[in-house]
């Protein structure tokens, strides 16, 4: 009997008695950035698509987008939806808001997901959870260490530091899904032995 895996895009594949079959590692992640708006969801866009169980969120106090000027961002709650935001952007400065790309980035992001979630509140369990910058990183860190455990199980957490605008955010996607892929590939590999 032969076993050969290999990743293949995001994708683990297998070839069994010369026929060949795509299988994904029962893995659950979670993509984070700070406000749950560009680097998470563009992972989670991708990664959804490629047919990994994914959910994203945002460490911030707030959700946090650019303004008119630097110092004048726009904030809002998370659990404010993703709907809301874009139609206050529209109303505020249509113009600006699709000439920086905010307007077509919160369309994306409506079709994934109702809002954006912060990470501290969620109570959800993965296997794999992913940082888009260290200032993230420390802050799911800081919440894992003041959980009560109740199973016990075993998350890895890494850090993928990605600069917080679009071309970025869609580079780091790829990057994110090979990772995933190749983790899948371990894990499957594991499980074949």
């Amino acid at each position: 009997m032969k076993n050969c895996w290999e990743a293949t895009g995001c994708e683990v594949s297998t070839e069994r008695h010369g026929r060949r079959f795509t299988k994904m590692a029962e893995l659950s992640f979670a993509v984070i950035c700070s406000s749950n708006m560009n680097r998470s969801m563009e992972a989670h866009a991708f990664l959804s698509k490629k047919g990994f169980n994914v959910r994203s969120f945002g460490t911030g106090d707030k959700v946090k987008l650019p303004g008119p000027a630097p110092d004048k961002p726009n904030c809002y709650e998370f659990g404010t939806s993703y709907d809301d935001i874009y139609n206050d952007l529209l109303k505020k400065d249509k113009t600006l808001y699709t000439q920086n790309g905010l307007l077509h980035m919160l369309d994306r992001n409506r079709r994934i997901k109702p809002d954006p979630e912060r990470f501290q509140i969620s109570k959800d369990k993965f296997d794999i959870i992913i940082t888009c910058e260290e200032r993230v990183y420390d802050q799911v860190l800081e919440c894992l260490e003041a959980r009560i455990p109740e199973e016990n199980t075993p998350v890895h957490v890494i850090n993928i530091d990605i600069q917080d605008n679009h071309e970025e955010a869609t580079i780091g996607a790829f990057m994110i899904c090979e990772l995933a892929a190749l983790v899948s590939e371990c894990v499957l590999l594991v499980g074949v032995g």
